[in-house]
């Protein structure tokens, strides 16, 4: 491939991960393996004895290359978006560039293959609406890139044989979740990284505006580009990295109100009492917003079905619950006793937590664990605190409330928070400084 933009990167985006089949269409020509020429056209692909079934022939791989420019499109069929999230559904999405599809675990993977510039395009009309302020989309496309950078450079670094995501023992389970799930391709297109729906949804001259402005822009810290991560609502505190990835420190990701001001005093959320209080009140932040011209800004159509984020409440019955663990986590409990918090983050996120049950009792951890075997998709945060209620005759709960804070892992800007900020009249580096703190703005590229 001739990459005729030298400063730009070239990224590698996985979209359709581990199919029996992929169905796609060439809106133009393209040339396939650096050889023969395929027409604008409907197709698909297959796995046969671990190649690719292609046209009648088999490949070890396929590379659609659509020239110098990558200005060639292509519609995937049946991407998943929201995958394991309550809002998981499939759709046929366009993407501009390249297309490559290989092997991976006797399935097939396309991977859209792009400059980093339209791949942001995508982004931030992706993460939130393509209607968003220009402030905002201005801040969202420096932290995309940013991240995405961050992550490219960690790629090189890591050794995938010792790098750890999880520690195991016969009393817990501590686990995280990051983009080194990732070997062959830089970033995925879903929640995992960074949501990309490729131009299905960038529909706006706004977002090209927005690219062009910040061209080439990312944050840094130490002279290292920032690994700049975001959530869609904090609850009103933000959380620490190493709570909730690596025990890894970043200085600019550290937890702090989601507010501007010099006379709040910010409470201690790791304190058990505390924590209580605050996730039962319902304190200033710019992301407790009811504006609805602020929240369409961030969620687009399918993240509107979630009308409480800032402070929510899930209920279970005892058999929903000990039912859900058990098929969550493939552990039998029993009846569950009591959901017991062990650690806090700065945010009041739960770091660990001990089920216990009439058959036995497991600490896990860390926040996505929580919410994972805690629901039937993701709960929205791990900030929650339990109440079990109607004890029977043997002091087991037969009801359990969660009355919980926030929506996603709290860390770096929170993008409701940043969109109300954009409406107050902050301009992008100010909404950056807030929820990057001491961080840099420089020009890359």
């Amino acid at each position: 491939m001739n990459n005729k933009i030298k400063e730009e990167p070239i990224i590698q985006v996985g979209i359709l991960l581990e199919q029996p089949k992929i169905e796609f269409e060439l809106h133009d020509k393209y040339q396939l393996n650096n050889s023969e020429q395929v027409e604008a056209g409907k197709y698909s692909a297959t796995i046969e004895n671990g190649k690719i079934s292609f046209n009648g022939k088999y490949y070890q791989e396929l590379i659609f290359d659509s020239g110098d420019e990558m200005s060639n499109k292509f519609t995937l069929n049946n991407v998943i978006i929201g995958v394991n999230f309550h809002w998981e559904r499939k759709e046929d999405q366009v993407f501009l560039g390249n297309l490559k599809i290989i092997v991976e675990n006797n399935t097939l993977t396309a991977i859209n293959i792009l400059y980093l510039e339209s791949y942001l395009a995508s982004v931030i009309s992706s993460e939130m609406s393509a209607t968003s302020s220009l402030e905002m989309l201005k801040a969202h496309a420096v932290i995309s890139r940013s991240w995405l950078m961050a992550q490219i450079d960690k790629n090189k670094k890591i050794d995938t044989e010792q790098y750890q995501t999880h520690f195991e023992n016969d009393d817990a389970t501590i686990r995280w979740y990051d983009r080194e799930d990732h070997l062959n391709f830089d970033v995925c297109a879903d929640d995992h990284c960074q949501r990309y729906q490729g131009i299905t949804r960038q529909t706006t001259e706004t977002v090209a505006k927005v690219i062009n402005l910040t061209r080439g822009e990312i944050l840094t810290y130490d002279n290292k580009i920032c690994d700049a991560r975001f959530s869609k609502c904090c609850g009103g505190m933000m959380e620490t990295f190493e709570n909730v990835w690596e025990p890894i420190v970043h200085p600019y990701l550290q937890g702090k109100l989601d507010l501007i001001s010099e006379t709040t005093l910010t409470p201690d959320l790791t304190d058990e009492m505390e924590a209580e209080t605050w996730i039962q009140s319902s304190p200033r932040a710019f992301c407790n917003t009811n504006n609805k011209d602020v929240l369409k800004q961030v969620l687009n159509d399918y993240d509107q079905e979630t009308a409480d984020f800032f402070r929510w409440k899930v209920e279970y019955t005892q058999q929903e619950l000990s039912e859900l663990i058990k098929e969550r986590s493939g552990i039998d409990y029993g009846d569950i006793i009591d959901l017991i918090p062990v650690e806090r983050g700065t945010s009041g996120r739960l770091i660990k937590l001990v089920i216990v049950g009439t058959k036995q009792q497991r600490v896990i951890g860390k926040e996505l664990e929580i919410r994972r075997t805690l629901s039937k998709s993701h709960l929205y945060s791990s900030a929650f605190i339990v109440d079990g209620l109607d004890k029977n005759e043997f002091d087991v709960p037969q009801r359990f409330v969660l009355t919980g804070a926030g929506w996603g892992h709290g860390v770096g800007l929170c993008q409701i928070g940043a969109a109300e900020m954009a409406n107050e009249g902050h301009d992008y580096k100010t909404i950056l400084l807030h929820y990057f703190p001491n961080s840099q703005l420089i020009t890359n590229y």
